[in-house]
């Protein structure tokens, strides 16, 4: 197999099984079934340390924060509080997720492109710590709720610099042409600007911006710093601006296959904050406090998932096909984008390659292909398959799709593991379904 996927904690063991936390991935098969998410949770630790080790050294004030679209639960919120990493939360849902976690709101902010009256009134009970405001719909409840409630709210407001990093079309978010946030080249950012200048209870502490996601390089970020702090500088001659808080928002590539070469994270923190000081430096700007929100960085090669294999599909001279017990459901991102993913038999982790293999999902769709091409030993029915970096995006975005329940998610470490999201159920689908009565 390739070394190079092994992340964190993630080893081949004495036996041959791939093994996570110092939990063989075996004996989690045969204690939680398949398909199961299991998550090396040292890795993800280490991946929020790395995170924030840069900004200490350099003594930079930063907030890192996690995205928690990449996955969400009350366990990983837990640990994450733990680490002292602030929360990005784009629902109602993430949100109520945090409070009942515990999670301190005072280090949550408040994303979303529609963000509903409920949610913000909400986030205001709460006393979430900053929202990302996006649009002037946005601001308008929020300088009528604060007015109600004679209630400060910390503002940011998201920007789009027209900076497009090298990613699908589907997740760049800092061009011109984007649902997100105020157009900087067209004025809108300004007006946005303008207007909180007369909403009493509202305090703008800085800009908003994030390009892309799965980016493996500095150079749009670098991009992005510049158009932003040369269009505060504008600000604050024209209208006594003061950026105190710089977000440059995420999307910090990982490997999904052994040929990525995502760039370490003290590669990203650094240039970050170097272009920053540089141009502060020259522009005669303070110093803000940079914020960023590392997802996918922190939680996605922390994640494998597990299935077992059932059929096989042999077509001469074409292709030969192994249907795993998930697919689609379970993992969109293939469907959805073209993405990319490798594997392993995690019961015969070793054994030598000898056919090429096509993983299909048991979805009624002929899109339903987790991986094409895959080089494996002679597969047979109740192997199982390790699906390597699927810590984000998988579980987040599951569905029910076929009515198959989504899978546990179990998190590893130190030689433990733990439940941290049930199997769902055929009864759990059912809950909200009503009856027809027959009279």
């Amino acid at each position: 197999m390739n070394e190079r996927m092994l992340t964190g904690t993630m080893k081949i063991n004495a036996k041959n099984h791939l093994e996570i936390g110092g939990v063989d991935t075996v004996d989690l098969v045969q204690k939680y079934g398949t398909p199961v998410y299991v998550y090396d949770i040292a890795r993800v630790k280490e991946q929020a340390d790395k995170f924030k080790k840069t900004f200490k050294q350099k003594n930079v004030k930063a907030q890192v924060a996690y995205a928690s679209k990449a996955f969400s639960s009350l366990a990983l919120y837990q640990i994450l509080a733990k680490e002292d990493v602030s929360l990005d939360v784009v629902s109602g849902g993430e949100l109520y997720t945090a409070i009942q976690a515990g999670f301190p709101s005072q280090r949550i902010h408040f994303h979303g492109n529609n963000k509903s009256e409920s949610e913000i009134e909400a986030a205001l009970d709460y006393q979430i710590g900053c929202f990302v405001v996006d649009n002037f719909y946005e601001l308008e409840m929020l300088d009528r709720l604060s007015r109600e409630r004679e209630q400060m709210i910390n503002v940011l407001i998201r920007v789009t610099p027209g900076v497009e990093a090298h990613t699908h079309e589907y997740i760049s978010t800092g061009q011109v042409d984007s649902k997100f946030g105020f157009d900087l080249n067209s004025g809108q950012a300004q007006k946005a600007l303008q207007s909180i200048a007369g909403m009493p209870y509202i305090e703008l502490l800085g800009l908003h911006s994030h390009i892309g996601s799965q980016i493996f390089e500095t150079e749009g970020f670098t991009m992005a710093i510049e158009t932003l702090l040369k269009q505060a500088k504008q600000w604050q001659e024209d209208f006594g601006f003061e950026l105190k808080v710089l977000n440059l928002g995420g999307g910090f590539g990982i490997r999904y296959i052994p040929e990525d070469e995502p760039l370490a994270i003290e590669e990203h923190t650094t240039a970050i904050i170097e272009s920053v000081e540089s141009s502060i430096k020259e522009l005669q700007l303070s110093m803000p406090e940079i914020w960023i929100e590392p997802g996918r960085s922190l939680v996605g090669d922390a994640g494998v998932t597990l299935y077992q294999i059932g059929s096989q599909k042999k077509i001469p001279d074409v292709r030969q096909y192994l249907a795993v017990d998930g697919g689609m459901a379970d993992n969109i991102r293939p469907a959805l984008y073209d993405a990319k993913y490798t594997g392993i038999l995690a019961n015969r982790a070793n054994d030598a390659t000898e056919e090429t293999y096509s993983i299909a999902g048991k979805a009624c769709e002929s899109g339903d292909m987790l991986i094409w091409d895959l080089p494996l030993p002679k597969a047979e029915s109740k192997d199982i398959l390790a699906i390597f970096s699927t810590g984000a995006y998988g579980y987040a975005m599951a569905s029910n799709y076929n009515r198959i329940p989504r899978p546990p998610v179990v998190f590893v470490e130190n030689g433990k593991d733990f439940l941290a999201i049930k199997r769902e159920t055929y009864a759990d689908m059912l809950r909200l379904d009503q009856s027809i009565n027959a009279e």
